[in-house]
């Protein structure tokens, strides 16, 4: 079949690779220049199976009133006259529930491990280097109240998928030696090996040229503007400033937190809310001193990951409709982060800043499948976790396209749970 799929992020070019290696014809629009130039471009670099949790969770909405207006706040938004945010917003307050994260957990866990693999299995099929590491996340905990709690939890469920093992000081730096140059006092950490890191933009860039050698047409700086349709099915994708329409048997949807704008022209009303996140990339030049495995900074809310030369982190979430400016505030917070842990890595005066739009679900996991319309896929609502189950989506989206059955249940993922 001719497939058009539409974003050409890490989840776009993973859907098109496993269209393409299962015979489709497929074409990739997108109004960048390149693939992976917008979310996929410089996040965290971790596939965080193990962390794969919702953000909405109890004791989050009485924190968010906390950190109102504080401009170094984990989680920071503007009030603002927007329909579609306080839709989303009453449905994220709705999901703060301890069930509610039990379920979306378990959801996201679900998809992420099996994400994770695919991505192993691809890494054995075709030749990859993504700066990827295996050794794990080790998180780290400056507070002891919150590491004994966070022990408290493993222990309690110790007969859970994920496998982690608390850690104390002295064991975080055995795992992780550039530890050893920090000036904070660590409370303990959690190391979860069967995670892992690498560059997503890498990735999404050598997968491409893997899509290129399949046969796969990628029209780059091109905005979709709308779509043709009859009573049950899209028959074409109309080009801005062209007006050109063109034509496919199948169309799928995997514009991240831009999906809602062109789902409703379709009269779809798609839970996805933009979240910015921001994240700085700094040249190490004391190897000694940068850390190896990829870490989280549990009370700064701040993930880095090793990308060969180069020390990345990220973190923070701002609320902010679709503005994608840099606030230097939030760009020092988490410049903050590396010089507290690792203030002999890297030169951060050559510091690199970036941020980009995660496209949030309230509930936490992604839009998976079929839409209304029965040549309509959805690939959308990742958040923060799209590196993480990119090949994965992919992979499932390919089979429901192909006719076959995915190889993990869809139950909580697709439309059908807001409907």
């Amino acid at each position: 079949m001719k497939v058009i799929v539409l974003g050409a992020g890490v989840i776009g070019v993973s859907t098109a690779y496993y269209l393409a290696r299962a015979g489709h014809d497929v074409t990739v629009i997108d109004r960048q220049t390149g693939v992976g130039l917008e979310t996929s471009f410089a996040n965290g670099g971790q596939i965080a199976v193990s962390h794969a949790t919702p953000w909405a969770r109890p004791g989050l909405p009485l924190q968010l009133l906390k950190w109102m207006g504080k401009d170094d706040a984990p989680f920071y938004f503007r009030f603002k006259f927007d329909p579609h945010f306080w839709m989303w917003g009453l449905r994220f307050l709705a999901s703060c529930t301890t069930r509610q994260l039990e379920i979306g957990t378990e959801r996201l866990f679900r998809l992420s491990q099996y994400s994770l693999a695919c991505l192993k299995d691809l890494r054995e099929t075709v030749d990859l280097d993504y700066n990827q590491r295996q050794e794990g996340i080790l998180s780290i905990f400056r507070d002891q109240q919150a590491f004994d709690l966070a022990a408290a939890e493993l222990e309690a469920h110790g007969g859970s998928e994920i496998v982690a093992e608390a850690l104390d000081a002295e064991g975080c730096r055995r795992v992780e030696p550039a530890l050893k140059t920090t000036s904070i006092d660590i409370a303990g950490g959690m190391l979860t090996a069967e995670d892992e890191s690498g560059d997503a933009f890498a990735y999404t860039e050598q997968l491409a040229g893997l899509c290129k050698g399949l046969g796969v047409e990628f029209r780059f700086g091109t905005t979709v503007q709308g779509f043709d349709t009859d009573s049950s099915s899209i028959t074409g994708v109309r080009l801005k400033d062209t007006n050109q329409a063109l034509t496919a048997d199948v169309f799928v949807l995997a514009l991240g937190s831009f999906s809602p704008l062109l789902a409703r022209g379709l009269g779809l009303k798609l839970p996805v809310y933009p979240v910015k996140g921001y994240s700085v990339t700094v040249p190490v030049t004391d190897q000694s001193a940068a850390p190896t495995i990829s870490m989280s900074d549990v009370q700064r809310r701040i993930s880095m990951s090793r990308l060969g030369d180069h020390l990345r982190a990220a973190g923070t979430a701002e609320i902010a409709g679709y503005d994608v400016s840099l606030s230097d505030g939030r760009c020092q917070n988490v410049l903050d982060g590396v010089k507290d842990l690792f203030p002999r890595a890297g030169d951060t005066s050559q510091a690199k800043f970036w941020t980009a739009l995660r496209p949030m679900t309230p509930d936490g996991p992604p839009i998976l499948g079929g839409s209304s319309y029965r040549n309509l896929f959805l690939n959308t609502g990742h958040g923060t976790l799209g590196w993480t189950m990119a090949t994965g989506s992919g992979k499932i989206i390919a089979d429901l396209i192909s006719g076959q059955r995915p190889e993990i249940s869809l139950d909580g993922m697709t439309m059908a749970r807001y409907e």
